[in-house]
């Protein structure tokens, strides 16, 4: 086990499991192969990050196994966001690593300098998050494990970061907050995507596949 630990949060990219806030205008088919381009990208450009890459991964282990050799893959835990995220630290720490940071596989334009100004706070912090504009977090770094951070929270809400910043403040912990950045979860976030990082190869995807809908729609119409 390394030092410092990144784990990457992960689904299996099954139609109708994955992004599903994207369909319509996406088919389940599309929303799960912009989710694999997305997971794809993510998980290559951590490759930058002073860090030791894991997978915590949802799905069939072989899937991974194949689109990811090489990296360390756990599966999740049962239950809500919450438990599967204490779970995680608790592994992490459990085998010897001093700093973990954990991101999801939406975020596919996550920059590295983010990432690795968390993992440096955690010399000094208990507490690194990067908070989401949705009013979550896209990232999450501890120093040491501290599972009440992961109870009784506003799950898939936008208090989850002000709960979670209240609950660090009644524990006494130190923290740092840092930049903000956006999940890729429905069609406005998507369409930021396209606007903030036109190059990324989740966006050429997106621009592809929307434009096929535009298409469709036109001609269905027409």
């Amino acid at each position: 086990m390394a030092d410092h630990v990144l784990g990457i949060f992960a689904k299996q990219p099954v139609a109708g499991r994955v992004k599903t806030r994207l369909c319509p205008p996406l088919s389940p088919q599309q929303a799960a192969e912009l989710y694999r381009t997305c997971l794809q990208e993510t998980v290559a450009a951590m490759a930058e990050a002073p860090a030791e890459r894991v997978i915590f991964y949802d799905g069939d282990v072989a899937y991974f196994q194949k689109a990811f050799p090489g990296l360390r893959l756990v599966p999740q835990c049962e239950g809500d966001l919450g438990r599967r995220l204490d779970r995680a630290f608790a592994q992490l720490f459990a085998e010897g690593c001093s700093a973990a940071a954990l991101i999801g596989s939406d975020s596919p334009d996550l920059p590295i300098s983010l990432v690795s100004a968390a993992l440096k706070a955690l010399t000094d912090f208990d507490l690194a998050v990067a908070p989401a504009l949705d009013g979550g977090y896209v990232l999450i770094g501890q120093s040491r494990h501290v599972p009440e951070l992961f109870q009784d929270m506003p799950w898939s809400s936008a208090n989850l970061w002000p709960a979670t910043l209240r609950r660090a403040k009644q524990l006494g912990l130190a923290y740092k907050e840092l930049d903000a950045w956006e999940d890729l979860d429905d069609l406005a976030s998507l369409k930021r995507l396209l606007l903030r990082s036109p190059h990324s190869r989740t966006a050429h995807l997106a621009d592809r596949l929307l434009n096929c809908q535009t298409h469709f729609y036109r001609d269905d119409t027409a």
